[in-house]
């Protein structure tokens, strides 16, 4: 009896509280003496438990609990009497969090984000208060529940405007988390709150991929895995996160029919205009500007140091005991940051040496970094060891077939991004593999043939090139690229609009000799762009006389002024070849053809918008009769690879797998992937059915008249099968007939 009569005054004293708190709110000046013997009663309690917190008795825990729910929620409409009572709940929590009781360190902690909610205290206030207690507090619970409550403040400090000055203050505390003490796991927390905020798109400027960079260079392995993974996956998961959040979108229309089927009421109501609201608020978002989200790789200030240390550090040296998973992920960071950025580390081929062999555990994943830290600045002296190893590894009639696919695609991986580190001899070699019985060895072979046919024929022999190959090295199409070298910049496709002017020119000429005219002098009254120089007289001769600044020229300088320079240069390049020796140098005849070959257009003329229109129309005609063409489609999506996009070992066991024959249970797990789950087999249109009664929608009568009851349908069989032949005649023509006008009412309004 005594416990039950302990427990209905708690529940009575909790009441009162309660009501106290709904008064004070409605009314602050008439309840401020009553507020104030709480706030009395509350300094008494908490003097007792900053004493001993630990011998607090269950009813003085509960009481303080009730005492510091009801004055966080009522602080705002008293600052004066307040004013101490965040720095008392921060210095309870800041001493006493590992013996509080739980729901009271949770009250305590709820309170403080309360106030911040009020604007009572500031976020830094707030945040430098509960950090500190996430790092070193024992109790999970407590670390989840302030991990929580820092990213939410986060997101509601930036959900507006973004508070420049707390993310520089937090990430500082972060920064100086990770570097301060580089072998604890403090830093954890660092990486995982960066990276949260990172995919919510909080932060996304170069500060916290700093954060990360430090992380990586830790010299814990949790610590660096971290960081590492969020390099590699960071920006995925932020493309992901931007992804779901478009998917949510309401169906305005559903919603207004449900609400209008039953009753109307006011929850309805208030739902239809949530729903409103939602809906207009994504059509903002949607003709909103796109944020430009630059990705993390992008934003290190320092990517070739980054490398090297990264290396250095956790791969070259023999003293990391890092797991070699771990390790694996260390590589692909450096190798997808060699790649991007096009940096240069020699040593790193060499490393690579000891772990091309088919018996390395993970040998694919290796393959794949080799492939993607190769670009074309890479000197060809440093792979072509590596691919010379691989071939004699991994390539050879004694090597299964899934080894001999794997190595021959990672060879090609390799090519891709600098066709010059084969021989030819080795290349020949690996063409001649495309006669093996087995299919993957067979598409990995020609696949790699493909490529050179693209990027150096001469490789191959005549009879591996190929029509366009060959073609194209006999016009001088196809030329062999050397080490360095770089494309000339200039307008993409102008190349295209030359030819278009040449040929309108052509037909222009063709019109005037088929019309009679002189072509020579209609040529003289056009310019390059099909235009008449009548239209571009500046005045008359009487301006011209006038006006100072203007002077006059002969026929003669105004000839040679109206024909473009390109075409002058052309024709007297071309007499100075006739008038050439024999004994010209080799090299100033290579000269003069590609300067011949280089478009003049761009330089020699304005391009008009009518030009511009017409270029862009003849760069998508190209780009048509370029997928329509016969070319290898995987070969295309290979050499058009973007360098932001990593190679896995997916890539390189691809061919393997296409050549491997599956087995009966693999060939049902593909048929059945994407499948709705179900029991028993079902058609297609039974399986619509059911979701579609599952969904609560209604259904044709004709279904319905299916499912009645067989008495209810009986009668109408019964006098189905007696009716005569008239009878049966009549009713179909009543039937043809009410079909045409739209069933009994008919549909003769709608005319």
């Amino acid at each position: 009896m005594p416990g039950k009569r302990k427990v209905a005054a708690l529940e009575k004293a909790d009441a009162d509280l309660g009501n106290l708190q709904y008064k004070i709110r409605r009314d602050p000046k008439s309840y401020a003496q009553e507020f104030y013997d709480q706030w009395l009663a509350y300094d008494a309690q908490r003097q007792i438990f900053i004493a001993s917190p630990a011998t607090a008795s269950s009813e003085d825990v509960n009481k303080f609990h009730d005492l510091v729910d009801l004055i966080a929620h009522v602080a705002d409409l008293y600052p004066d009497v307040t004013a101490p009572y965040p720095d008392h709940l921060k210095e309870l929590l800041n001493q006493h969090h590992a013996i509080l009781h739980k729901e009271l360190r949770e009250k305590v902690v709820g309170s403080l984000v309360l106030l911040r909610r009020k604007e009572v205290i500031d976020s830094a206030s707030l945040l430098t208060t509960l950090f500190p207690i996430l790092i070193s507090t024992p109790s999970k619970t407590l670390r989840s529940l302030l991990y929580t409550k820092i990213i939410s403040d986060l997101r509601e400090s930036n959900s507006k405007t973004t508070n420049h000055r707390l993310n520089r203050t937090i990430q500082t505390v972060l920064h100086n988390l990770v570097t301060s003490d580089r072998t604890s796991t403090k830093g954890m927390w660092a990486t995982r709150i960066t990276r949260e905020l990172w995919r919510r798109q909080v932060w996304t400027d170069a500060k916290p991929c700093d954060v990360m960079k430090e992380a990586c260079l830790s010299e814990n392995e949790k610590v660096v895995v971290g960081g590492v993974r969020f390099f590699l996956g960071g920006d995925k998961e932020r493309e992901e996160q931007e992804d779901d959040s478009s998917d949510d979108e309401i169906d305005l229309r559903k919603v207004k029919h449900q609400s209008g089927i039953n009753k109307k009421t006011k929850k309805r109501a208030k739902a239809f205009d949530k729903a409103v609201d939602k809906v207009k608020r994504q059509e903002r978002k949607k003709n909103a500007p796109h944020p430009l989200n630059f990705s993390a790789l992008h934003l290190l200030h320092d990517p070739q140091g980054f490398a090297e240390q990264l290396f250095q550090k956790h791969l070259q040296n023999t003293r990391c005991k890092f797991s070699l998973d771990n390790k694996l992920l260390i590589l692909q960071l450096v190798t997808r940051l060699v790649g991007l950025h096009e940096l240069t580390i020699i040593s790193l081929y060499s490393w690579f040496a000891r772990y091309l062999t088919p018996k390395q555990a993970q040998v694919t994943s290796f393959l794949a970094s080799l492939a993607q830290a190769t670009h074309k600045l890479v000197p060809p002296d440093a792979i072509e060891p590596l691919i010379v190893k691989i071939a004699n590894e991994f390539v050879s009639e004694a090597s299964a077939s899934e080894v001999a696919a794997a190595g021959i695609n990672a060879i090609r991986e390799v090519a891709v991004r600098q066709p010059l580190c084969m021989t030819e001899t080795l290349l020949q070699d690996l063409v001649l593999y495309q006669r093996s019985k087995d299919k993957g060895v067979v598409m990995a072979a020609k696949g790699l043939q493909s490529l050179y046919r693209e990027q150096y024929p001469e490789l191959l022999q005549k009879k591996y090139r190929g029509k366009e190959a060959t073609m194209g090295l006999k016009s001088g199409a196809v030329k062999q690229r050397k080490f360095g070298e770089q494309d000339v910049g200039g307008i993409e496709g102008i190349e295209l609009l030359e030819q278009y002017k040449e040929e309108l020119k052509k037909k222009r000429f063709e019109e005037a000799v088929a019309n009679g005219e002189d072509p020579e002098k209609k040529q003289d009254d056009e310019d390059e762009d099909g235009f008449n120089s009548d239209e571009w007289e500046l005045g008359s001769s009487e301006s011209d006389s006038d006006e100072e600044g203007w002077i006059n020229v002969s026929d003669d300088e105004d000839e040679a002024v109206s024909k473009p320079p390109a075409k002058k240069q052309k024709k007297d390049g071309s007499e100075e070849l006739e008038a050439v020796p024999e004994l010209v140098d080799e090299e100033e005849k290579e000269r003069q053809s590609e300067a011949a070959r280089i478009s003049k257009l761009a330089t020699t003329s304005i391009l008009t918008p009518a030009d511009l229109a017409k270029l862009q129309e003849l760069r998508r005609e190209a780009n048509i009769d370029k997928a329509l063409g016969t070319k290898s489609k995987r070969l295309q999506e290979m050499i058009a690879r973007h360098i932001d996009e990593g190679v896995t070992a997916d890539d390189i066991e691809l061919p393997a797998m296409l050549g491997k024959k599956s087995t009966k249970e693999e060939r049902l797990a593909m048929a059945k992937e994407g499948k709705p789950g179900r029991d028993e087999h079902k058609s297609t249109k039974a399986i619509r059915q059911s979701k579609k009664e599952a969904e609560g929608k209604s259904t044709t009568n004709k279904e319905k008249a299916r499912k009645k009851n067989f008495l209810m349908t009986i009668g109408k069989a019964r006098a189905k099968s007696k009716r005569s032949l008239t009878e049966t005649k009549k009713t179909l023509k009543l039937h043809i007939s009410r079909s045409k006008r739209g069933g009994k009412r008919g549909n003769f309004n709608l005319k």
